[in-house]
């Protein structure tokens, strides 16, 4: 049997100098790097393009249409209960595949439905708690830890963090490339600038080793490897958090130093919330659901977060609004006035 990632269209088989028709996901990842998503939107993509394939017998896409679409949200649904933040990712998916790499817009990829979102409140821990796990986290977990919850950064904005982009003098730390492609600017807490000072020595150290072994600089965003080629072997292009190791680039195929991994700073939150006796589903990401939620306690404007969270929409930071002292809890019950 063929394997997916030999499903092409048309499936002829090449003769003479006709160069082999790219491969369906080859085709996938070429369109979402021509437009400039995430690697992490290429991952998903490209999996739920593969796994939409075979769960139809290896069929290709163009040989299907709103039934078979229709079908796999199905299965999705009642086989494997995905959330519908999945369900939606995955039909986001299939429709960037007929749309964008297959250049169909047919009719019915309008009308199929996307699931009603859940409106969640975001778990947030009061002070004390974050007190308690970060006294939990030491080394360069506790660190990272502490700059999630000073910052209100996201988990891959922090270790994408470049040594330029850290401004001592200015107390800010400039946050590129964050969700939606946006550039901001968020403060650096003092009391973290002696810690972070410590981590830029060490990486200086990595730095200097790889240079001298002669390793390929970092990965550099969209063409600036091209035009500055000496950028990536420089000082201020270096991560602030580098990998102990070396590993591949997943879409140049060159061996380089990576930033430190996110499963990393993941497993040692977990371990300091059972250590910290906190009996609250905590993630790596409650910790900016508490930042946010502690400038609003604070009485900082609502506009102010939203600026320093990177939000496009103050919607979507006017959830944390649900979670104050403001609402149901800030409310004395009829009860309490007999």
């Amino acid at each position: 049997m063929n394997s997916i990632h030999d499903t092409t269209k048309p499936a002829v088989k090449p003769s003479g100098d006709h160069p082999r028709p790219a491969r369906l996901l080859d085709q996938v990842r070429e369109r979402i790097r021509y437009k400039h998503y995430s690697i992490r939107t290429e991952q998903a993509y490209v999996y739920w393009v593969r796994l939409f394939v075979r769960h139809q017998g290896l069929r290709h896409p163009c040989e299907m249409g709103a039934a078979e679409v229709e079908n796999f949200l199905r299965w999705l649904v009642s086989e494997r209960a995905v959330a519908p933040s999945t369900h939606t990712q995955a039909l986001s998916a299939l429709l960037f595949l007929y749309r964008e790499v297959l250049g169909m817009n047919l009719p019915w990829m309008t009308e199929i439905g996307r699931p009603k979102q859940r409106e969640r409140v975001p778990a947030v821990l009061s002070r004390g708690e974050v007190a308690r796990l970060l006294a939990a986290m030491d080394g360069v977990e506790g660190d990272l830890a502490r700059l999630l919850y000073g910052t209100g950064m996201r988990l891959m904005e922090a270790l994408r963090l470049r040594v330029k982009d850290v401004g001592f003098e200015r107390n800010e730390i400039t946050v590129r490339e964050g969700k939606g492609g946006k550039d901001r600017r968020v403060m650096l807490p003092a009391m973290l600038a002696p810690a972070l000072a410590a981590q830029l020595e060490y990486a200086r150290g990595v730095w200097r080793q790889d240079r001298a072994a002669e390793i390929p600089g970092v990965s550099m965003p969209d063409a600036l490897a091209r035009k500055y080629p000496r950028a990536s072997e420089s000082w201020p292009w270096f991560w602030v958090w580098p990998s102990d190791r070396l590993s591949r680039d997943p879409q140049s195929g060159i061996e380089r130093r990576h930033h430190l991994y996110e499963q990393r700073l993941q497993r040692a939150v977990r371990r300091a919330v059972r250590d910290s006796h906190i009996d609250k589903p905590v993630s790596v990401h409650t910790l900016r659901h508490s930042f946010a939620t502690h400038l609003l306690e604070g009485g900082y404007d609502i506009r102010t977060v939203q600026e320093l969270l990177g939000h496009a929409d103050v919607s979507t930071t006017m959830i944390y609004t649900h979670v104050l002292n403001r609402g149901g809890q800030g409310v004395v019950s009829p009860l309490d006035r007999l």
